[in-house]
């Protein structure tokens, strides 16, 4: 997990949250009403969050075990697992730049599971307690996500179980601040990340690391 690292996979779900704000934002921003009079809406949608991010992490789990079982029956498959997951780190600077939309084919992977999982997610609002808000966030960690299934390729390579689990958590503590913002109204901020200057430094900044990956990939990692 060296050059996959959990510091990386969490800034690039600080920079991906660019991406997250503008699919999200409206989901985060709804919680406010979702949350009883009276009652700060704080604890609510740190709730919703960490069910999100624990959706992520099992995810991550499933995908590491997967990865594992991989590179174990193919050849050099530790190399092309990062080749891959450098390639899905370019295609995801792309997207979030809408230079290239590649990413949202991945998106209707996850449709069918979608449309069974969130009827469900009904069944917990208007919330009753904080704890509520858990089960929601996780229903809605589902979403089909074209940044969430590149980050997926990073807990392949780690090829264990636990190593994509922590992969995906700390991606989605990266996306954690900037919905936490939105969700309470910092409007400022989503127009920030929603500039398309903004999209444009971040999408190069990942490419150029993108880059960097598959120079150490194909030189042994030295």
């Amino acid at each position: 997990m060296s050059d996959y690292s959990f510091i990386s996979a969490f800034i690039v779900g600080l920079a991906g949250s660019l991406h997250c704000v503008g699919m999200c934002g409206g989901i985060a921003g709804a919680l406010r009403a979702a949350v009883p009079r009276g009652q700060p809406p704080l604890t609510y949608i740190f709730s919703y969050n960490l069910g999100r991010i624990t959706s992520y992490a099992i995810a991550g789990a499933v995908t590491g075990v997967l990865g594992q079982v991989a590179r174990a029956s193919v050849s050099h498959g530790l190399m092309i697992f990062q080749l891959l997951s450098a390639v899905m780190l370019i295609a995801m600077g792309l997207y979030l730049a809408q230079w290239w939309r590649g990413l949202a084919r991945l998106e209707k992977l996850g449709n069918g599971l979608w449309q069974r999982i969130r009827p469900w997610s009904k069944r917990f609002i208007p919330f009753k307690s904080p704890l509520s808000a858990f089960p929601y966030g996780f229903i809605w960690g589902w979403l089909p996500c074209g940044l969430v299934y590149s980050t997926l390729t990073w807990a392949l390579v780690s090829g264990d179980g636990l190593y994509g689990a922590a992969t995906m958590a700390a991606f989605g503590l990266g996306t954690f601040p900037a919905l936490i913002a939105v969700s309470l109204g910092a409007g400022w901020l989503l127009k920030l990340l929603q500039h398309p200057k903004t999209k444009s430094l971040v999408a190069i900044c990942l490419i150029i690391y993108a880059v960097f990956l598959i120079y150490r990939a194909l030189n042994g990692n030295n």
